[in-house]
């Protein structure tokens, strides 16, 4: 997504006066990175948690031990317990929380190939879950989670503006 549609995006949180936070793992703080390119981000986005590793998922955002020992930190589990911790962390109106598998030596499977991402967005106390499978290396895989995600950020959001 360009800056330009960002910034619509955030204009559009802005005008409703909510709020945007991220939990990130596999995207490694990228989803903040894009946003600071764009106008208005100030006056919308609390900030990204970046919890990479297990640990930090548990120790910063909350997600229990034994969800990460039963479904691994590559899950559509963790990532609903990650958009949970980081609205208790934050209090965002939305929250967006992804984890997934960018490289080999995670917790792939035949069902969970590498490049396999799931995201929750939480919006008006209703989890919008998703599971997308990315190709390509690292960064192509990492890019094409980014417009994914705002993509889905921006359809939550226009969704909910027309049920107002």
């Amino acid at each position: 997504m360009k800056p330009e549609e960002l910034t619509q995006l955030m204009m559009k949180l802005k005008d409703k006066s909510l709020s945007l936070a991220f939990a990130e793992s596999c995207t490694g703080g990228s989803l903040a990175a894009a946003l600071s390119e764009a106008t208005g981000t100030a006056d919308v986005f609390l900030g990204s948690m970046v919890t990479y590793n297990a640990v930090a998922k548990n120790k910063v955002l909350g997600v229990k031990n034994e969800t990460l020992k039963l479904y691994t930190a590559e899950s559509q589990q963790v990532t609903n317990e990650m958009v949970q911790g980081l609205q208790k962390l934050l209090k965002a109106d939305v929250c967006v929380a992804v984890t997934g598998l960018f490289g080999e030596g995670g917790s792939e499977t035949a069902e969970k190939p590498v490049g396999t991402t799931f995201v929750s967005i939480l919006f008006k106390d209703k989890v919008e879950e998703y599971r997308q499978v990315f190709k390509g290396d690292a960064q192509k895989m990492r890019d094409q989670a980014k417009d994914f995600i705002f993509q889905k950020l921006q359809e939550t959001v226009e969704r909910h503006f027309q049920h107002e």
